[in-house]
């Protein structure tokens, strides 16, 4: 099996109210944007994937891969990882890729993705993962709201700039919802951005003492309270927290999370398989932490794509009870705008996900909604790379790095 096309879509889905991500303090995200690719093989099947977008910045993308891909066996996932690492080494971080040939795999072999890598069919329940920094008191009645609605478990966000005020943040939230509802805490310190508002990064010691905020208000984890490659602060941390310390979710895959597994950093690990090393590198993580013992519970804020991508990773993971994150903020991130072009994603009123059971990532894209909201800005076959290659080569030097490609893959 081989790789003969390629195409790549710009996909920008319109929030019908606008999303104020705390992840970039002060931004107004008026639309959820990704980068869809289609890899097609010489046996007609197809596979997708989404990247998350800021906007079409990967409008070059297309003529990078176009050398590494083509004509490459999608089935060979090692082959496949270490090119797309070696594009990597041009700009872009490219593992958001790899899912799709594990699409492609899964419906080459007629099985879910997280089949083939060990794991089996079954609900799972989710925790309502926000994504905005709203007043304490609103946000109890809101979490009392979902609380109706059959969740069990969400996570807050913080980002003041004075401790104190992110410390009565969980307080009062704390207070309004009661003990019998789990809550945990993200702090988004892992990877700061201050392109609006310029909020402090959080040392040491403001990270211990909010972790010991939350182990009196009852808070069961605190995610990146810390840089993603401070590796000696976060293992410090976690030594003296009282909460569990979670982190991960979009390090350079397995050549970093290596290191924070040898320094004991966290408690929970959080790889995001379209961020931190694409599926084959995320399934490691999950098998080193049933080694040391550590959890595992995949980051899923992205796309509805980039959600069935990691859903498969949390069904892979047989060991774990942590239920999976659910990204919601309505009005504005609801599963229509989220997962844009194919079918929501919506758990039952208990705040149960059933599986899907449908071959390769699972999901089906809508062609109508792709028209509505995407745009074709590449496509490259087999013909089309000849053409290319002649025109910029030369016909003699192409023909020598053809004859030199052949003599490679005997």
């Amino acid at each position: 099996m081989k790789i003969t096309a390629l195409e790549l879509y710009h996909v920008s889905v319109p929030l019908k109210e606008t999303f104020w991500p705390t992840w970039i303090p002060g931004y107004p995200q008026t639309h959820n944007r990704f980068t869809l690719i289609k890899i097609t093989t010489d046996d007609g099947i197809s596979g997708f994937s989404a990247g998350s977008a800021m906007g079409k910045e990967r409008e070059g993308l297309g003529d990078l891969l176009g050398g590494y891909l083509m004509g490459a066996d999608p089935t060979n996932i090692d082959r496949i990882q270490g090119l797309l690492k070696q594009a990597g080494f041009l700009g872009w971080r490219n593992f958001w890729i790899e899912p799709a040939c594990w699409d492609i795999i899964g419906k080459m072999k007629g099985q879910p993705v997280y089949e083939l890598l060990g794991g089996k069919a079954r609900p799972i329940p989710v925790y309502l993962s926000t994504g905005e920094m709203h007043n304490p008191e609103k946000r109890v009645e809101e979490l009392l709201a979902m609380k109706e609605r059959g969740f069990k478990t969400a996570k807050l966000r913080v980002k003041n700039i004075e401790l104190k005020d992110d410390i009565r943040h969980i307080e009062t939230i704390r207070k309004g919802i009661g003990e019998d509802f789990v809550l945990g805490v993200d702090a988004n310190q892992g990877w700061l951005v201050s392109i609006v508002d310029r909020v402090p990064a959080w040392d040491l010691k403001r990270a211990t003492a909010f972790a010991e905020a939350c182990s009196d208000n009852k808070i069961q984890w605190l995610e990146e309270p810390l840089d993603s490659r401070d590796y000696d602060g976060n293992a410090e941390l976690k030594k003296v927290s009282k909460v569990n310390i979670s982190g991960a979710e979009i390090n350079y895959g397995w050549d970093e999370i290596k290191i924070m597994f040898e320094k004991d950093c966290f408690d929970i690990y959080q790889p995001d398989a379209t961020f931190a090393g694409g599926i084959s590198q995320v399934k490691k993580v999950i098998e080193t932490c049933h080694k040391k013992g550590r959890l595992f519970s995949p980051h899923t804020w992205s796309n509805g794509i980039g959600f069935y991508i990691n859903w498969n990773m949390a069904l892979v993971d047989m060991k774990s009870n942590l239920p999976l994150e659910y990204p919601l903020e309505e009005p504005s991130w609801v599963p229509q705008y989220r997962e844009g072009i194919i079918e929501p994603i919506v758990p039952d009123r208990t705040g149960m996900l059933h599986p899907f059971k449908r071959p390769g990532l699972g999901f089906e894209i809508d062609d109508k909604l792709l028209r509505k909201y995407g745009k074709r800005f590449f496509k490259l076959t087999e013909t089309r790379l000849k053409f290319k290659v002649i025109r910029e080569k030369g016909i003699k030097a192409a023909l020598k790095l053809k004859r030199r490609k052949e003599e490679q893959s005997i």
